[in-house]
């Protein structure tokens, strides 16, 4: 299992998650399509999302209890509405 980050993140990067990883496994994306797609407006010019790589994502959870957006889920707990989050991840 790997860690998701889904749509609460567009236009709220905040990085802590980043911060508190063990491992280099975040990436920045910098795509405005998906904030134009789910509607959620870049601040600060902050567009796209942070994604994990699940091939380096070490599954210690520490990201998700860190990111104050609620925005990070194990990949089996991703909410429907976010599904497709888990391919952009």
């Amino acid at each position: 299992m790997a860690y998701v980050v889904t749509r609460n993140c567009l236009g709220n990067k905040d990085r802590a998650c980043v911060e508190v990883c063990p491992v280099d496994c975040f990436y920045n994306i910098k795509k405005k399509k998906y904030n134009d797609k789910f509607n959620r407006p870049a601040k600060d010019g902050d567009e796209g999302l942070l994604v994990i790589n699940p091939d380096e994502c070490i599954n210690c959870g520490a990201c998700e209890t860190e990111c104050p957006w609620q925005a990070i889920f194990e990949d089996s707990a991703v909410p429907t509405e976010d599904k497709e989050f888990v391919e952009i991840n």
